[in-house]
């Protein structure tokens, strides 16, 4: 999965919090193209030939792993590299994301080849969703209909929208990735506007 941009410039010389300014490449979103959707936060993973692959950087010059698998060039700028490294039984660094591909998720989502996922819940970024297990959650699936495009609604609407999970339980969002029918994607954060991820009025346990 390429890197994605964020749909506001950031001040990288003062706060780290986004501005009312788009960055170049995400006008469309402004202009009411594409679909918003729930940005999960866990690991990004790949299913591709009948295996699982989880998401590497190799920023900075690190060296990737043998079967590292580019998806895009490195950035000139900030030196990220991103790309696939295969899942592995038995590999200590692969436990968790197989463990969620064999977890009933209660999403009831078919493995689509090429298709992109993320492992979330127990073991994944401090599972700020309370999930009871490892699971993976396929990409631009969950819908958010009613989300904003300008700064100020946006900067409203991401410090306390919720979705139903599991059982109807509210969950929080980490932050918003639209999807352009032509395969370009933007995303924006709850904490690029300054609001704590996870909430910590969100029910996370």
């Amino acid at each position: 999965m390429r890197k994605v941009i964020s749909l506001f410039q950031r001040n990288y010389g003062g706060d780290r919090l986004v501005r009312d300014e788009l960055v170049p490449g995400a006008e469309w979103v402004a202009a009411g193209e594409g679909v918003a959707t729930v940005k999960w936060d866990g690991t990004a993973c790949l299913w591709q030939g009948g295996r699982l692959w989880r998401r590497y950087d190799a920023k900075k010059g690190k060296q990737p792993p043998p079967e590292f698998v580019p998806a895009q060039d490195p950035d000139p700028i900030t030196g990220h590299h991103p790309g696939w490294v295969p899942c592995k039984e038995g590999d200590p660094a692969d436990r968790w994301h197989l463990a969620a591909l064999q977890a009933p998720n209660g999403y009831a989502y078919a493995m689509v080849e090429g298709a992109t996922y993320e492992a979330v819940g127990l073991h994944h970024q401090g599972n700020p969703y309370g999930f009871p297990a490892d699971i993976l959650i396929p990409h631009g699936k969950r819908e958010l209909p009613d989300a904003p495009r300008d700064f100020e609604g946006l900067r409203a609407y991401l410090k306390s929208v919720t979705i139903p999970g599991p059982g109807g339980r509210p969950l929080p969002v980490e932050g918003i990735v639209w999807w352009h029918d032509d395969g370009r994607l933007v995303k924006i954060k709850a904490k690029d506007f300054g609001h704590p991820w996870p909430p910590r009025t969100a029910e996370t346990r």
